[in-house]
């Protein structure tokens, strides 16, 4: 039995997603073993986290400031925003380092079984942004479940009419992927979104 200062952190630990019983116990044993100056900046790290982190005004990406990095690029693509669900979608994107636009966080999905309707997420702000600053084409990057169907839906009958480009990324089966082990959605959805060659 441990004692109950390295209890309760193995009980912090098990709160983070995918952190079960032995891993968070082993993450709390190995911080015991790290340098003073190493836990003083863990700790100030995680309490800095709360208090210095907010949302950007404009696109509800992670920023310390009013705005995000990406919002202040001037030499970002400003007529193009890219519809995603969260804030780690953005950072997926930015590490591929081929899309130059700007981004929209919705800050979730669609999904009425679970209480979540279109008033719920960040779909006015981005309407507001679209007729304020005059974009030509919204990307929605969302993922290809029934939520994210739907969402998408929604949001382009809402932007009908507005002349604005509307395109979705392409989802299908992954580069070296084996057949046989590909669910029938993918397949369906790399069906629909072939391309000619």
């Amino acid at each position: 039995m441990y004692p109950k200062t390295i209890k309760d952190l193995i009980d912090c630990f098990k709160k983070l997603p995918g952190i079960g019983e032995k891993t968070a116990e082993r993450l709390a044993l190995s911080l015991f073993a790290l340098d003073d100056e190493v836990i003083l900046n863990f700790s100030s790290s995680i309490k800095n986290l709360k208090s210095n982190i907010k949302r950007c005004k404009k696109c509800h990406n992670f920023t310390e400031g009013d705005l995000c990095s990406i919002c202040l690029d001037e030499s970002r693509e400003k007529s193009v925003i890219c519809v995603v669900e969260e804030p780690k979608n953005v950072v997926l994107f930015e590490k591929m380092g081929t899309y130059n636009g700007l981004y929209h966080v919705l800050d979730g999905l669609i999904s009425p079984l679970d209480g979540i309707n279109p008033e719920d997420i960040n779909i006015k702000s981005l309407i507001d942004r679209i007729e304020k600053d005059k974009i030509k084409e919204v990307i929605l990057a969302v993922r290809p479940t029934i939520e994210g169907e739907t969402t998408a839906l929604y949001i382009s009958k809402l932007l009908n009419k507005t002349g604005v480009k509307i395109t979705k990324i392409a989802h299908g089966i992954p580069l070296g992927a084996d057949m046989e082990y590909i669910d029938a959605l993918t397949l369906e959805l790399a069906l629909e979104n072939r391309t000619e060659i």
